[in-house]
């Protein structure tokens, strides 16, 4: 081969997936069979979302960031008289996970890219398992909106920075 023929060795992606799975999931239902039978309205739905990253192995640029939604419904029009919490209808708990390689990343963007981007790309499955699960257990879909991630890490950001005192 000639040197106009040598093949050309495109470098690393960036940003690899390497495997998305769920790590942790569970559904209940606290007063099945009963609440299908009372609940007249679809549920109110409360959803906690949290992001998590940890490098995988020391000296490598390989992470597993964790998409943590927890999703609590309880009954709208059921009475509360203030001592008491509302019952739950169903608590869903889903950590969806994905295992990323970074290469070539500088130091300083590697925790926008796990907390921003890593999720952003997990979310679309997180939300379809979220919306199928509470369906399947017999109730509405539940379907989450978009989430700015971005404004999420740049809020935890700013929780954790030191307040300064005079």
């Amino acid at each position: 081969m000639s040197e106009a023929q040598t093949p050309q060795v495109a470098p690393p992606a960036p940003l690899v997936i390497n495997i998305q799975y769920i790590k942790d999931l569970s559904f209940e239902v606290p007063g099945a069979p009963g609440i299908f039978t009372t609940l007249r309205n679809a549920p109110r739905v409360d959803l906690n979302l949290d992001v998590q990253a940890r490098r995988i192995t020391d000296g490598q640029d390989v992470f597993e960031v964790v998409l943590s939604i927890r999703a609590d419904a309880s009954d709208p029009s059921a009475p509360t008289n203030g001592a008491e919490p509302t019952p739950k209808i169903f608590v869903v708990e889903l950590a969806y996970a994905g295992v990323f390689t970074l290469a070539g990343i500088p130091a300083e963007t590697v925790e926008p890219i796990l907390l921003v981007e890593c999720p952003r790309l997990l979310f679309p499955f997180a939300r379809n398992i979220l919306s199928d699960i509470t369906r399947d257990g017999g109730f509405p879909p539940v379907l989450m909106q978009p989430i700015d991630f971005l404004a999420l890490w740049q809020s935890r950001r700013a929780d954790a920075a030191p307040v300064a005192t005079a």
